[in-house]
């Protein structure tokens, strides 16, 4: 299995590329070999990997992020190939239609995902917990959000979770997918806090169920932590 983080030099301000560490554990334990590149923005994006990671960033570093992704064109061959594609904060936005840029105006985005994201007018930061759709299978998220961002759903995406604590999008719900598309503002990194959801992209990759694997610690450090959020 081949997983591609992208653009780490721009992509990487609060610590997502954990979300490659989990998803090589988590395939390890079950016998799947991986192999990680960890690809530069002065990189050609290969068309050929299984699972591609973005995350987070500021907000000249996603315009360019974007700018180049556009430019390149292997994302979008591979998506269209199948691939799973896993985006955090604002490698979220940067996915869909369009995002805001340094002065809140609007910046054309990759159009993976039917979303657009705008600028709020105050600041979302704190823990975000929510009940993920049945579809999914996938349990409750618990993750850490720090965004300003608004973002709405055209009617090709469907939202990733009900928001129960925190801001997410801002209308009720958390994050947004379309096929093997998925994107969130859960930092944490939110597969390390999520590890449900790291299965999901995996199931998504290799195409079938996997071999359960002992999680009971980390449900209890998830209950912990949804005990303190929620009471």
């Amino acid at each position: 299995m081949k997983i591609v983080w992208i653009y780490p030099d721009l992509l990487s301000t609060y610590g997502d590329q954990g979300n490659t560490i989990v998803l090589e554990r988590r395939a390890a334990l079950r016998g799947i070999p991986t192999q990680t590149i960890s690809l530069r923005s002065d990189e050609p994006v290969p068309a050929d990997g299984d699972i591609y990671l973005l995350g987070g960033g500021e907000d000249r570093p996603q315009i360019l992020a974007a700018q180049r992704l556009l430019g390149d064109g292997g994302l979008a061959r591979a998506v269209q190939s199948g691939a799973v594609v896993f985006a955090v904060c604002a490698g979220y936005q940067l996915l869909g239609h369009e995002f805001g840029g340094e002065e809140g105006q609007p910046v054309r985005g990759l159009g993976l995902l039917d979303i657009r994201s705008g600028r709020g007018e105050q600041r979302a930061v704190g823990e975000i917990v929510g009940d993920v759709a049945g579809e999914l299978n996938v349990p409750r998220i618990t993750g850490f959000e720090n965004h300003q961002g608004v973002t709405r759903l055209g009617p090709n995406a469907r939202p990733f979770a009900k928001v129960l604590h925190g801001i997410g999008n801002g209308d009720g719900y958390e994050g947004a997918y379309a096929g093997r598309v998925l994107g969130t503002y859960m930092h944490g990194p939110a597969l390390v806090r999520n590890p449900g959801l790291a299965d999901l992209l995996l199931r998504w990759a290799v195409g079938h169920d996997l071999q359960p694997i002992d999680d009971s610690w980390a449900g209890r450090l998830r209950d912990e932590r949804l005990a303190a959020v929620l009471g």
